[in-house]
This record gives C-alpha cells, structure tokens and sequence, in this order.
C-alpha cells in the first residue's frame, strides 16, 4: 500500500520536534563558564594580546626557577586542551592531548630543570563574536641571552571571552622543522 505524503509530514515535523535542541541548536545561550578555581590576575585576561603575553611569561624562565603554575592554571576554561604534535621516528604524525595539569606536572619539571624561554615572533588573529583565534608563532630558548633558539613553531591558539575576561581554550602546536617552515605570512608582529 503506498504512503501518502500527507500522513508523512506531520510525522516527520513531530519527530523533528522531539530531537533535543534540534530547532533552537542556534539558539540556545551556552552555559556562563564557572570560575576557574585560581582567580586569575584582571590584568592576564583583559584582552587578547594581554592572555597570549601571560601564556608564554608564565611557562618561561631560567633554570633552577619555579613557575608560577596557579596563575598558568587560571588563563584556561574549564575543560581545556593543550595539544602537542609532531613527527614520531617512523615518520608518521602524532598529537598528545593534555589538560593544563597534566601539562604543569609533566611538562613543567622539564622547563624549570632546563630552563625554558618561549616568545611570540608572529601572530595573525581573527575574532568573530566571543571567539578569538591566534597562530602564535614562537621560538623556543635555554636561556634568554642564547642567539638562536633551539626551535621554532606554532601555537593555535583559541579564545573564549565571556564578557567579563578572556580564557584559552586550547592550545594546539606543531614545530618548524626542514620540511615544515614557518610561512612568512605567520611573522608579523602582533
């Protein structure tokens, strides 16, 4: 027996309708961000350029020095990712992803042990909205005096600004390297 389609829209219409969030998706204000569990300094988070600069202070400095791992613990939103990647000895791509304390406790003994200087050489930035979205260009040294540093990348940076600060939401790197150089257009002073 054939189906009439007038017996199948309103079908069709109600089960649209029992979809969860499926016509007001858009809609839908998101969730205020709690509170992160360290209070972060006003001055860290009140811009964009002002949280990318408090990202790479934070993580750097010589070796023997502590970092203060609070106030890097308070740039990011609950739920944020930082995402190494790079090229594994076989030749193929790998990524790690970690929360901000798994990269404080894993990450962070390395840099105060050695001593680590990450600044920002580039930045191209577009925001649309609450959304900013940064490829920080950076190079990486032992210490700050040495003359070149012993390696170069990118942080893809993401931004959420709730009206009241700016939080990273994710960090996410590769490193230069002699097939992968970082494009001029990646350069520009922020």
């Amino acid at each position: 027996m054939p189906v009439q389609a007038w017996r199948v829209v309103p079908l069709v219409v109600a089960l649209l309708g029992a979809i969860p969030g499926a016509s007001r998706a858009q809609s839908t204000p998101a969730a205020p961000v709690p509170p992160a569990a360290v209070p972060a300094d006003p001055k860290d988070v009140a811009s964009p350029d002002a949280i990318i600069a408090a990202l790479y202070d934070v993580i750097s400095g010589p070796a023997g020095q502590k970092r203060d791992w609070d106030r890097f613990r308070s740039l990011f939103a609950p739920g944020a990712r930082l995402v190494p990647t790079g090229m594994a000895p076989d030749g193929k791509a790998r990524m790690r992803v970690m929360t901000p304390d798994d990269y404080a406790t894993t990450t962070g003994p390395r840099l105060e042990t050695a001593g680590f200087f990450e600044r920002e050489i580039g930045r191209t930035s577009e925001t649309f909205g609450n959304v900013t979205h940064a490829f920080s260009a950076y190079d990486s040294k032992r210490a700050a005096s040495d003359d070149k540093p012993f390696a170069r990348g990118i942080n893809s940076i993401q931004l959420f600004n709730d009206g009241t600060r700016w939080w990273v939401v994710s960090v996410f790197w590769d490193s230069e390297r002699a097939n992968n150089p970082i494009p001029a257009r990646y350069l520009k002073t922020p």
